[in-house]
């Protein structure tokens, strides 16, 4: 959707003039039917953004069945000013006694995936991550309160290699990682904010190259390898932003036997959230579906990282994944 001016039909039926940039984007799987919602819903259509639902008002269980399977979670959107209600929304659904965890997990993800479309877009980075953390919080949260439903935050996405998804996946197994491993609370915390914007850098790679369907050629692949020095350029751009946060981003395709890029690290001189989402990256791509490839297994994937790729990646961290996918497994 460009970000030129449209039109909104308001309550009183008069017609205001607003911009693209003042709503955000949210999946109708989030919204309890039957329950009003805190905020207006509105609808993208013909160039127009109409109000379908006002606040106050309620969906039945069969219009949100119907519209969500419709939904390819580029139609549906609240206003900007609204999004903190939006998100005390969602905290009120995890916390309902109402759902079952595998709910409550679709919900997370969906939300989470809605806004971090919206973080991705936003120019500044910084902003961007402090918007971040609430998201990473309310995942170490469910992670804690409902380990069984961990699988649920991955099976649930579409089995589609775009950029907000493959973010979020990284991100759950990177916490997942990073638990396994024992790391603290506030290390997760950073770690999950880490994984969440490692691929920050593609903002500047050209969409074609993005999103070709098929491998890239040599003068594309060389393009696409600049993405964790534009990342590292853009991090450091913002000045309160962790080192733990820039080397997870601009190390996180080098190898643990050396060889990676782009400064041919090895061993330890790589950065442990460098290490990680290096691992955690590469699980996703090889595990989700994409244009050229047909995804592979959990455990298939995991074993050929292992016997095949082992030199790529930290030993003791890939032994602790498979700690990591015996509970999602179990889930």
């Amino acid at each position: 959707m460009s970000k030129k001016s449209i039109r909104q039909t308001a309550k009183d039926d008069t017609v205001k003039t607003m911009s693209t940039n003042d709503f955000f984007r949210i999946r109708l799987s989030t919204i309890r039917p039957l329950e009003p919602v805190p905020f207006d819903i509105f609808i993208f259509i013909d160039g127009k953004m109409i109000n379908y639902l006002k606040q106050g008002d309620a969906f039945k269980a069969d219009k949100v069945q119907a519209l969500h399977k419709k939904d390819t979670g580029e139609s549906f959107f609240v206003l900007n000013d609204k999004k903190q209600f939006y998100r005390d929304y969602v905290k009120s659904s995890m916390n309902s006694a109402l759902l079952s965890n595998n709910d409550k997990a679709a919900i997370l993800r969906e939300s989470s995936i809605a806004i971090l479309e919206d973080l991705f877009e936003n120019p500044d980075v910084g902003l961007a991550l402090a918007d971040s953390r609430p998201i990473v919080a309310d995942l170490i949260q469910f992670m804690d309160i409902a380990p069984e439903s961990i699988g649920n935050l991955i099976s649930l996405s579409g089995h589609d290699f775009y950029t907000y998804n493959h973010s979020f996946d990284v991100s759950i197994y990177s916490l997942g990682l990073g638990q396994a491993l024992g790391f603290d609370k506030k290390t997760l915390e950073e770690l999950g904010q880490s994984s969440l914007f490692h691929d920050v850098g593609k903002r500047n790679v050209s969409i074609e190259i993005l999103c070709k369907k098929g491998p890239l050629d040599e003068k594309e692949w060389a393009e696409m390898r600049m993405h964790p020095q534009f990342g590292l350029k853009i991090l450091n751009e913002q000045p309160s932003i962790s080192e733990a946060i820039k080397a997870a981003c601009y190390e996180h395709h080098e190898s643990w036997s050396g060889g990676g890029y782009p400064q041919d690290l090895s061993g330890p001189e790589i950065h442990p959230f460098g290490r990680i989402v290096a691992l955690t990256d590469t699980y996703d791509a090889m595990t989700t579906q994409r244009s050229y490839n047909v995804p592979m297994k959990p455990a298939e994937a995991l074993n050929m990282m292992k016997n095949k790729l082992s030199g790529r990646f930290d030993p003791e961290m890939l032994k602790a994944m498979y700690s990591v996918l015996f509970k999602m497994k179990a889930s």
